[in-house]
């Protein structure tokens, strides 16, 4: 039984402004295999209010910092990869072979892709008389999918990172552990407080605050 009653914000592990749990249902066996914290728009409003606190400072980092930190990152996720294929297993019903393999493969997948992009990538390009750089954007929402929950977390998270923008992750209340243990990852690579921020909950209230503007 997982019961995950805490967000990740502001770089700690956070109780939620209002107490409200919810079950979360194994899809193949329909019995109940955890809990999670469903958070409010107070909750969003603190997450986002780190992450803005965090964006000016990560978003000057350079691209060698950034490496450092998803690579560090990696290193993580490789020693998770076993949990995290059985959180998947459990939150979506997905047969183990599946969960272990091809889900949380996908995932290192874009981690590595991030990982080479950056590289490589040129922020500065020099066009005639015109230098064009691209540069962070700033704080971003990242809802994510019940179907595919590493691959759409992974797909969304790293580049945000790789680009030194700031994050508040919200992912599926159907399947949401494999985002805590991804959590848990961000943690262990010590990524500054206030650039990564998950709170979990339904999507009509967090999803909603979240594009407020």
């Amino acid at each position: 039984m997982r019961d995950h009653l805490h967000f990740y914000i502001d770089g700690q592990w956070v109780d939620p402004v209002a107490p409200k749990t919810a079950e979360v249902i194994n899809p193949a066996t329909e019995t109940v295999a955890g809990h999670i914290a469903l958070g409010s728009a107070a909750d969003v409003d603190k997450a986002v209010a780190a992450a803005r606190r965090a964006f000016p400072t990560w978003s000057e980092t350079t691209r060698e910092q950034r490496l450092d930190l998803l690579k560090a990152i990696q290193a993580e996720y490789q020693r998770r990869m076993a949990d995290l294929g059985e959180a998947i297993r459990e939150e979506m019903g997905a047969p183990s072979g599946l969960a272990k393999g091809f889900h949380v493969g996908l995932g290192a997948g874009h981690l590595q892709t991030a990982i080479e992009l950056l590289e490589n990538f040129a922020f500065e390009e020099l066009r005639g008389p015109t230098l064009i750089r691209r540069e962070p954007i700033g704080v971003c929402g990242l809802i994510t999918p019940w179907n595919w929950p590493m691959n759409q977390t992974c797909v969304k998270v790293f580049p945000a990172l790789a680009t030194g923008c700031t994050m508040i992750l919200k992912p599926p209340q159907l399947a949401p552990f494999s985002a805590q243990i991804l959590a848990e990852i961000i943690d262990a690579a010590s990524v500054p407080a206030g650039v990564f921020n998950m709170i979990q909950g339904q999507g009509s209230v967090i999803g909603t605050a979240l594009l407020d503007p």
